[in-house]
């Protein structure tokens, strides 16, 4: 698990599958900056991981400080599933 800040807006949403770098991940949840004050272009900060991972990030178990950060432009992200299927 990671936090991944992509500079731009790619598409995505909280769900969505995407692949950086050559590897593909899940982003479990997305903070969205720079709407009104902030950085001149949209920020996504993501918490990403694998499938099996998403356990741990719903119970909170991890410390997010200490997550390692990865940094990307938008363009360099291949969004393969935009956001979640909604459950019922």
């Amino acid at each position: 698990m990671k936090q991944l800040i992509i500079h731009g807006d790619p598409g995505i949403r909280s769900g969505a599958i995407i692949e950086y770098e050559g590897e593909e991940v899940v982003c479990f949840g997305i903070n969205r900056n720079g709407e009104w004050n902030g950085p001149e272009e949209i920020q996504l900060w993501c918490t990403v991981g694998e499938e099996d991972e998403y356990e741990d990030y719903e119970r909170r178990n991890y410390i997010p400080h200490f997550l390692e950060v990865d940094r990307v432009d938008a363009e360099d992200v291949a969004v393969i599933r935009a956001k979640a299927d909604l459950a019922v």
